[in-house]
């Protein structure tokens, strides 16, 4: 699979390497944690920075379920093979490894080089974790005593985020070793590029992609999005089909009721009332708070698959909590594509086509909104709304008015409001007088947002006569930009 995208993440990493190669790290050695959600595309990331680098380097992947004896073995053949390392590393290719992760990290510590940098990359270390509860504790020793003396930037991969949160949380003996780094899904710029469309089809191949690597490579250059979801749903193994399925199987192999959590919010539940109530038992009673509440908090706090959104304003409004797929591909899946497999496989991909083609106007106006809010975040403060730090959105208790954006100096209660905004993802109609009139009226329910600058944004420029009333308006050319 060609490699996408990831300047910003090469960088980074980049910048961490330079630690050890400079020294000025303060330490020899550096740590760095980098999580990411399943198939986000964080072992290949790391693999081209270690091709890149130019330097020696192990890559080492655990395996689910495997003993640790296994592991520690493996290891040492991961170190015996690694490039660059076979100077290095002939000394454990036939070594007999020890009986516990202290003794097997300090012998490959002592193959490492003392004279130049070297990488060594742990992928999947929640698994080794899994097999032995004392590796968390055997690494740091390890780290201590023999790692942290060489010139080596250890990377350690997992796709567990509590987990890997653990990791180095406070009462946790890797406490204070290692930086860390969350790895995303592509941006929309990268999106564009790998793509080659323009910057509002792109954006829409983003919604419908999520910036999963894997899915993303499988669209032909230029092609239209109509053109690329007919090839997709025509195939039962498409990968634009399938990763939704095992992405789940991966996160909740056996939590029936997080599945149907999910689905309900996919399917347009956001108040935890509807949540509940859609998701409960045949007899038509919802789901209780004691079931539902923890379900929700590991899907936000835990697996951060679902994003949970408060109103922006001058006043708190806690109670006012909306649920959202904050994984845009899995938004899409759920919304689209979780029937599609069977309609291919009796082939009859174009019924799922046509489902698409017939929600999609509605389904992509709600969906763009959280790509836009994040879009606008990465933007301000700029010269224009300097006081802006913070992008949100409103409603009230009736959801009437919904204000798509707010921007704010701080969240969720700001003490100023800079701007409000409307989100107008239309693909022929442009902002207009009507539109303009409707964001003056909802601005004047918001809580300190009297006075505010009104924005919009939208597919294509708002008219002459709506532009006048806008202190600013963007199109998708500048919610790209935002990315690069």
């Amino acid at each position: 699979m060609a490699f996408t995208g990831r300047s910003r993440e090469l960088r980074i990493l980049g910048t961490w390497l330079e630690r050890v190669t400079s020294g000025a790290g303060g330490s020899t050695g550096q740590a760095l944690v980098i999580k990411g959600r399943r198939r986000i595309g964080k072992t290949r990331l790391v693999q081209e920075f270690c091709a890149r680098s130019g330097q020696p380097y192990v890559f080492f992947q655990a395996t689910r379920s495997q003993p640790a004896p296994m592991a520690r073995r493996a290891l040492f053949d991961a170190v015996a093979c690694g490039q660059g390392m076979r100077d290095h590393g002939a000394a454990l290719e036939h070594a007999a490894a020890p009986q516990d992760w202290v003794r097997t990290l300090a012998a490959v510590a002592a193959t490492l080089p003392a004279d130049e940098p070297v990488i060594l990359v742990l992928d999947e270390v929640p698994w080794l974790s899994e097999a032995n509860p004392g590796f968390d504790a055997a690494l740091k020793t390890a780290w201590d005593m023999h790692l942290s003396a060489k010139p080596v930037l250890l990377l350690l991969l997992g796709s567990d985020l509590a987990m890997m949160d653990r990791l180095t949380s406070y009462d946790q003996p890797f406490y204070g070793r290692a930086g860390q780094y969350t790895v995303g899904p592509l941006s929309p710029a990268d999106v564009q590029d790998s793509t080659g469309l323009d910057a509002a089809a792109a954006l829409d191949a983003y919604l419908v992609t999520g910036g999963f690597p894997e899915v993303v490579t499988g669209w032909r250059t230029g092609e239209p999005v109509a053109a690329y979801l007919n090839r997709q749903v025509e195939d039962p193994s498409s990968v634009l089909l399938t990763t939704g399925e095992r992405s789940l199987a991966a996160e909740f192999p056996a939590r029936l009721q997080a599945g149907r959590v999910l689905r309900a919010i996919g399917a347009g539940e956001r108040t935890f009332s509807g949540i509940a109530a859609s998701t409960g038992g045949a007899d038509g009673r919802a789901l209780a708070h004691g079931t539902l509440a923890p379900i929700l908090a590991e899907l936000t706090e835990a697996k951060r698959i679902v994003a949970a959104d408060l109103p922006l304003s001058t006043r708190a409004a806690p109670k006012l909590k909306r649920y959202r797929i904050a994984d845009t591909y899995l938004r899409f899946w759920l919304a689209h594509l979780e029937n599609a497999v069977a309609q291919a496989e009796r082939g009859r991909g174009e019924i799922s086509a046509a489902r698409i083609q017939q929600s999609w106007p509605s389904w992509r106006g709600r969906a763009v909104e959280p790509v836009i809010r994040e879009s606008l975040a990465r933007r301000v403060p700029d010269g224009l709304f300097p006081e802006a730090t913070e992008v949100g959105g409103w409603w009230n208790r009736q959801n009437n008015p919904e204000v798509d954006l707010i921007g704010a100096d701080t969240q969720p209660v700001a003490r100023q409001v800079a701007f409000v905004g409307s989100v107008k993802w239309r693909d022929e109609t442009p902002f207009g007088a009507r539109d303009l009139a409707e964001l003056v009226a909802s601005a004047q329910q918001v809580p300190g947002a009297q006075g505010a600058a009104l924005i919009a944004v939208g597919r294509r420029p708002p008219t002459d006569a709506a532009a006048e009333g806008l202190a600013a308006h963007w199109g998708p050319e500048a919610v790209i930009a935002a990315w690069r």
